[in-house]
């Protein structure tokens, strides 16, 4: 039975995570640097990866898993912070070079995009919304290492809108945690916010125009901080709105396609969001398609969906070689078996 270690080091989660066949997480510690970060008010990458080098020794040295019986280490090689990404690879290469087990270069976007057949065993074909801090697709994923992405965003990613918006509104870091908790307190009708690209069959999605009007509304004399909780989630329930309708019209795509997916995942540190899940749930429901969202903590960086998609690529006799570079830009569509 393959048993993977994964190693996630690509922005400012140290994780360590050892994952099985059989989806068990035999172990799992993630390490987040909000306390590094926090006065700096977003992710500074030199301190990121200088905390990357100290903790991942730490739970290296920690795994609740003998070494010896790992089959294969793991590592994100890519997209993320140059920095982070060569401390993570070097350790996995290291411990792959001196245990002479294989090595995984670990696209970060396939991890995620794989986590719900970790966590709900989902069948290939199915519809992911991918939605994170970076990057906002709609990949239509096919197999393992075959995705379609059917649109992504032409300026800022959906979760970067999110931590802008939150800093405009002076909320501390992590900011799309923050804005979450202010916009439970407002009321979303106070204010009206465009939603960019939203004509029908457009696949493609655009944050700016939403964070600079959100900007444009802070900048008046008369706004007030009484009025932040009603701006954040307008916000929110905007930005969610924009998604549920693009997945909508993604869906309405595949439907005459053979061998269409009937369900619909999302994963991403927006994921964790509640109002987006909830969104897209209901379109789910709509249309009498399944609809997954790992649980918040596997859909924010971490170990266990490398591991995974390290246990995925093993079985398909995928290995890497160490001689694998990583990079800071790895698009998914060019992440092929």
């Amino acid at each position: 039975m393959p048993l993977v270690l994964g190693v996630e080091t690509s922005c400012d989660e140290t994780s360590v995570a050892v994952v099985n066949e059989r989806r068990e997480i035999l172990h799992h510690a993630i390490y987040s640097q909000i306390e590094e970060h926090k006065k700096y008010k977003g992710v500074v990458p030199e301190i990121a990866a200088r905390a990357h080098l100290v903790r991942l020794k730490e739970l290296l040295n920690n795994v609740s898993v003998p070494l010896s019986e790992v089959d294969a280490f793991a590592a994100t090689a890519g997209p993320g912070l140059i920095g982070g990404l060569n401390v993570g690879v070097m350790a996995a290469k290291s411990l792959s070079y001196t245990l002479n087990k294989p090595f995984l270069a670990i696209n970060h976007l396939e991890g995620h995009a794989l986590t719900p057949r970790l966590t709900n065993n989902v069948a290939f074909p199915y519809l992911l919304l991918l939605v994170s801090g970076g990057h906002s697709q709609i990949v239509w994923v096919k197999g393992l290492g075959q995705y379609q992405v059917l649109g992504s965003t032409i300026d800022d990613a959906v979760g970067e809108a999110f931590d802008k918006t939150a800093k405009v509104l002076g909320l501390p870091h992590p900011g799309g945690v923050a804005l979450e908790k202010l916009a439970k307190t407002g009321d979303a009708a106070q204010y009206a916010l465009p939603r960019p690209l939203c004509s029908k069959g457009d696949l493609r999605f655009s944050f700016s125009g939403l964070k600079t009007a959100v900007l444009k509304i802070t900048e008046k004399p008369d706004f007030t901080p009484d009025r932040k909780p009603h701006l954040a989630a307008a916000f929110q329930e905007t930005a969610a709105n924009v998604l549920a309708y693009k997945i909508k019209q993604a869906m309405l795509l595949l439907k005459e396609l053979q061998e269409a997916p009937t369900s619909l995942v999302i994963a991403g540190g927006v994921g964790a969001n509640q109002t987006v899940r909830e969104k897209l749930q209901q379109v789910a429901a709509d249309y009498g398609w399944q609809f997954v969202a790992p649980p918040p903590k596997l859909c924010t960086d971490n170990g266990a969906m490398i591991a995974w998609a390290g246990v995925e690529r093993l079985m398909a006799g995928k290995v890497s070689e160490l001689s694998f570079k990583p990079t800071p830009r790895w698009p998914l569509s060019e992440c092929v078996l």
